[in-house]
């Protein structure tokens, strides 16, 4: 028989954030490619160590809230990490602090939404180029999976309606969770974060993608097939602006 560990026990942080993030993921967490965050590295260190979590749930927090995550799942989430050291449950202050790093979060989105690509609906590139500045952090900073839809010059008319076909595809197959843009001239990308394979997805958006750009005039103004291919995020910021500015058609 094993006995539970104590909050602030011997428990190493790594050990306790690979039982979190296995607890998490098997019961209430939708997307695992999401999950991991420097944060979460934070606030298992700080539970570990019997540190005051505050601050790191706050920041916590906000890192889910940014992504998308609704606070329900968020809170859940957290009660998987104590849960992982017993029958322990959060603290009512570092669930107020975590709340309130998400509602920072939906805040700062409102003032962000002018941040959007009109004709797709998805964010613009300068907003996943610090998307993925901040993944350049991570152990694990994913890949991005570029989409380029263009098929020579077509009617304004035609373009807004493929790049708004495009965009609720992305957001289709990989969730309103993952950083994604329109780069221009019918070039697209998202994030993908963590251990999920982007390949993986792949047919699923090409089929979606197929799916709303069957009909005329759009199907002649779509690459076919197209062109979908995944690209390393890089290690610093820098080289990520400048992955952005490459990929991006002027």
């Amino acid at each position: 028989m094993t006995t539970p560990a104590r909050l602030g026990s011997a428990t190493l942080p790594a050990d306790l954030a690979a039982r979190w993030r296995a607890r998490s993921l098997a019961s209430i967490w939708l997307r695992a490619s999401d999950w991991d965050h420097p944060t979460v590295e934070h606030m298992a260190y700080a539970v570990a160590i019997g540190d005051d979590p505050r601050d790191s749930a706050w920041n916590l927090g906000q890192a889910r809230g940014e992504i998308g995550v609704g606070i329900e799942e968020t809170i859940d989430d957290v009660a998987c990490l104590y849960g992982a050291l017993g029958p322990h449950h959060p603290p009512p202050t570092v669930l107020r602090a975590l709340c309130a790093g998400w509602a920072d979060a939906q805040a700062g989105a409102v003032v962000a939404g002018s941040c959007r690509d009109p004709e797709s609906g998805l964010p613009t590139r300068q907003y996943l180029a610090v998307r993925i500045g901040e993944a350049c952090a991570s152990l694990t900073p994913g890949r991005l999976v570029v989409v380029d839809v263009a098929a020579g010059d077509v009617l304004p008319s035609v373009r807004i309606a493929r790049s708004a076909a495009v965009g609720e595809a992305l957001v289709s197959t990989y969730g309103a969770g993952h950083p994604m843009a329109a780069l221009g001239g019918g070039v697209f990308a998202v994030l993908v974060r963590g251990e999920q394979d982007p390949v993986d997805l792949v047919p699923l958006l090409r089929r979606e993608i197929d799916r709303r750009v069957g009909a005329e005039p759009l199907r002649s103004a779509t690459r076919c097939p197209v062109r979908i291919r995944s690209v390393d995020v890089p290690r610093s910021p820098a080289d990520a602006a400048d992955l952005i500015s490459r990929l991006a058609r002027s």
